[in-house]
Order: C-alpha cells, then sequence, then structure tokens
C-alpha cells in the first residue's frame, strides 16, 4: 500500500532541498525518500548500538549468583515472606 506523506517547509528550505535533489540527478520525492531512509536506518543503527553498549557493561561486572536451584529456592522463599519482586 502507498501512503502521501505532506511535509511544510519554508521557502528557502524547500529551494535548498530541491537544490540538492537536482544536484543528483533526482526528482525531489526521490531525494526525500532516500533522505528518510538513510535517517531510519541510522535510527535502527543506534538502537542495536545502545542495547549492545548495555550488554557489555553488565557483562564487564562480576556478580556473586549462586546455582539455579538455589536461586530459585531464594525466589520462593521471598514468595512465602511476603516480598514480591
Amino acid at each position: 500500500m502507498i501512503k502521501k506523506l505532506q511535509v511544510i517547509l519554508q521557502d528557502s528550505e524547500y529551494r535548498k532541498i530541491r537544490r540538492l535533489a537536482r544536484t543528483r540527478g533526482m526528482s525531489l520525492a526521490e531525494w526525500v525518500r532516500q533522505a528518510l531512509d538513510s535517517a531510519r536506518q541510522k535510527e535502527a543503527l543506534d538502537d542495536d548500538s545502545t542495547k549492545l553498549e548495555a550488554i557489555r557493561a553488565a557483562a564487564r561486572h562480576e556478580f556473586s549468583v549462586c546455582d539455579v536451584d538455589c536461586m530459585l529456592a531464594e525466589i520462593e522463599s521471598g514468595y512465602i515472606a511476603g516480598r514480591q519482586p
């Protein structure tokens, strides 16, 4: 499905963008589509980078933990004592 997007620009902004499109030999619409696609890709990369950095930061820490059975027992004892996570 195709959707139409309306963007309101100042005359000076419009002229600058139209000039950029012309220098690249493309229509204004194609230039805008490519600019939006580039911005979307950058946003996705930034989001992935942020997540990876959080994982790396967490991995730099050392936490003392017991095995899974011990953890489950501690969680269960918290429920029994009335403490919710």
